[in-house]
C-alpha cells in the first residue's frame, strides 16, 4: 500500500522525551508532548487548562475523592484564592478533612498494610483510635473537635435562619474556619471553604449527607430549626453556568462532584467550551466516574468544538503537574 492512500494514518513520529537536571515543571510538560499514552494526555490537558486560566472563561470545578487527607489542600485553597476557580463542587468528606486542619487537626504519614496483616494492623488501629485513609492515619480525636467547632461556630447561626441551602452551610464553614484559624493561631493554613469565604467564591456540596459532615448537620437539626435544602443550590449554579460567555470544566475524581459540574449544562443554552478530567476509572463499565468528556458531549455538555481531555492516572500525581504547567504557561 502507498503512504498516498492511507487515510486513517497521519505522518506524525513520535519523539522522545528528555529529563534533565534543572527543568522545570512547563518544560517537562513540554516534552511530554513528545510522547503517546499518558504522557501526551497530560500535556495536552495543560495547553487545555492553560486556555481556561484565560481571561473571560467562568471555571467550574469539580473534586472528589480523599484529596485533602493526600495532601492536595493548599494547592486547591491557592487556585480559589488567585481567582481561578468560580464554583467548587466537592465531598463532604473534603470539607470535613479540610475544617479538621483549619482548627488545628493533621493526618499522619501511615502505611498500607501487605495485605497478609492487614486486617489484624486496621483492628489495631481501631483499639488505638486511629481512623486510616489507605496509608494516611487521621486520630478520632479531631472529629470530636470537629464536632464541637461545628456547634458553637457554625450552626447556630444557620439555626436562626432555619431551612438554608448546602452552599449557605459551606460559607458559613468557611466564614468560622478563616476566623478560628486566626484566633486560635494555627500554623496550617485557613483552607479550602475559607479562601472561597473569602473570595467569593460558592461551594457546593450535593451529597453532604454521605460524610460526617452530613451527620453532624443531620444531629443538630434534630434539636433545632436548623435544616437544608438539598435543591436550593441548582439555582446558583444554574444561573452561573447560563451567564458564562465560555465555560470550563476541571474535573477531579468522579462521582457526584462530576456529574453536578457537567450536568448543569443540560439546562443552559451553550455548553462547556474547555474540560479536563483527572481519574483512574475505566470508561468501560458505564459508571459515570470513568465516562470519558467525549461520552459527556453526547449529552450536550460540551460544545460539539469544544477542547478536552481524560487523564487515566493518580490525581496526587497528576493535578500538581497540570496546575504549575499551566501558571507557568500563563507567567503565574
Amino acid at each position: 500500500m502507498s503512504e498516498d492512500s492511507r487515510e486513517a494514518f497521519d505522518h506524525d513520529p513520535v519523539a522522545h522525551a528528555e529529563a534533565r537536571a534543572g527543568m522545570t515543571v512547563g518544560e517537562l510538560a513540554a516534552e511530554y508532548g513528545s510522547a503517546g499514552f499518558g504522557a501526551g494526555a497530560l500535556h495536552e490537558a495543560v495547553d487545555i487548562y492553560a486556555e481556561m486560566l484565560g481571561d473571560g472563561v467562568t471555571n467550574f470545578v469539580g473534586l472528589a475523592g480523599a484529596m485533602v487527607p493526600a495532601g492536595m489542600r493548599r494547592l486547591v485553597a491557592d487556585l480559589v484564592r488567585d481567582g481561578h476557580v468560580d464554583a467548587l463542587v466537592t465531598t463532604g468528606a473534603n470539607l470535613t478533612h479540610d475544617t479538621i486542619e483549619a482548627i488545628g487537626g493533621h493526618h499522619h504519614h501511615g502505611e498500607e498494610p501487605p495485605e497478609a496483616e492487614r486486617r489484624a494492623h486496621d483492628e489495631q488501629l481501631r483499639e488505638e483510635g486511629v481512623d486510616r485513609i489507605y496509608d494516611v492515619y487521621l486520630p478520632q480525636e479531631h472529629f470530636t473537635a470537629f464536632e464541637s467547632h461545628l456547634r458553637s461556630e457554625v450552626f447556630p447561626a444557620l439555626a436562626e435562619e432555619g431551612t438554608v441551602s448546602i452552599q449557605r452551610l459551606t460559607e458559613e464553614l468557611g466564614r468560622a474556619n478563616a476566623d478560628t484559624n486566626v484566633t486560635e493561631d494555627i500554623d496550617a493554613g485557613p483552607g479550602i471553604a475559607a479562601a472561597a469565604y473569602e473570595a467569593g467564591v460558592p461551594v457546593y456540596c450535593p451529597a453532604v449527607q454521605d460524610s460526617v459532615l452530613g451527620l453532624q448537620a443531620w444531629m443538630y437539626g434534630q434539636t433545632s430549626d436548623f435544616s437544608l435544602d438539598a435543591l436550593a443550590d441548582m439555582d446558583r449554579l444554574t444561573d452561573q453556568a447560563y451567564h458564562a460567555e465560555e465555560a470550563g470544566a476541571l474535573v477531579v475524581g468522579g462521582g457526584v462532584p462530576k456529574n453536578f459540574v457537567l450536568q448543569t449544562m443540560l439546562v443552559s443554552p451553550d455548553a462547556y467550551d474547555y474540560a479536563v478530567q483527572l481519574t483512574m476509572d475505566p470508561p468501560q463499565t458505564g459508571g459515570l466516574s470513568g465516562a470519558t468528556l467525549d461520552e459527556a458531549r453526547s449529552w450536550g455538555k460540551l460544545e460539539r468544538a469544544a477542547r478536552n481531555v481524560s487523564v487515566y492516572a493518580d490525581a496526587t500525581i497528576t493535578l500538581p503537574l497540570l496546575v504549575a504547567a499551566a501558571r507557568e504557561r500563563v507567567g503565574e
